[in-house]
């Protein structure tokens, strides 16, 4: 069993960059309904909850099962899921922080499924985005992270707004933060 995603350097971005573009979103709504996609450790749950979403109001899910029992342990709403396989409703709010590398061979297995996007390394995310506007409440936002080391995305293609809110740069990659608006044609 794969052990729990521990946060690292884009946890901690993408938690710094909720803590700036939540508070707006909460003074309009004070239902506000926030999942986490592949929670992982609840990092982004707990950010939320500290930020005033109401309890009640914040869903995760992740396809590690210790991750559930972790995330549930600490009393949020959390399901076995394969991205949305198993959610349920609309939300203001969609948070991924997804397995974003190119394939590796050399990388063991079980880390594998936190930290590989596929092929190219964006392979997890498209298919999310195709998903997640099936979720996505009027005027939803994404928030999701992505790499340099991967293929780059067309946002518009996939039929999102998109907007740069946050940049890491480490040594051997840049993190960013995007905040997507799913527009209908």
């Amino acid at each position: 069993m794969p052990e729990i995603y521990n946060p690292g350097e884009d946890s901690y971005l993408m938690s710094e960059t909720l803590e700036k573009e939540l508070p707006e979103l909460i003074k309009r709504s004070q239902r506000l309904k926030f999942l986490e996609i592949g929670s992982g450790s609840g990092i982004q749950l707990e950010t939320a909850l500290n930020l005033g979403i109401k309890k009640e109001n914040l869903f995760g899910c992740d396809i590690n099962l210790e991750a559930v029992r972790h995330c549930k342990s600490k009393g949020f709403n959390c399901v076995y899921s394969d991205l949305f396989s198993n959610v349920k409703g609309k939300f203001d709010v969609i948070v991924f922080n997804p397995p974003y590398l190119p394939l590796d061979e050399r990388e063991p297995k079980d880390s594998m499924i936190a930290t590989t996007g596929g092929k190219k390394g964006n392979e997890v995310i498209v298919k999310f985005l195709k998903q997640a506007k099936d979720f996505l409440d009027d005027d939803g936002k994404i928030f999701v992270i992505t790499s340099s080391l991967s293929e780059d995305i067309d946002f518009r293609r996939l039929g999102y707004a998109h907007k740069k809110l946050g940049l890491k740069k480490l040594f051997f990659e840049e993190l960013v933060i995007w905040k997507l608006e799913f527009k209908k044609i």
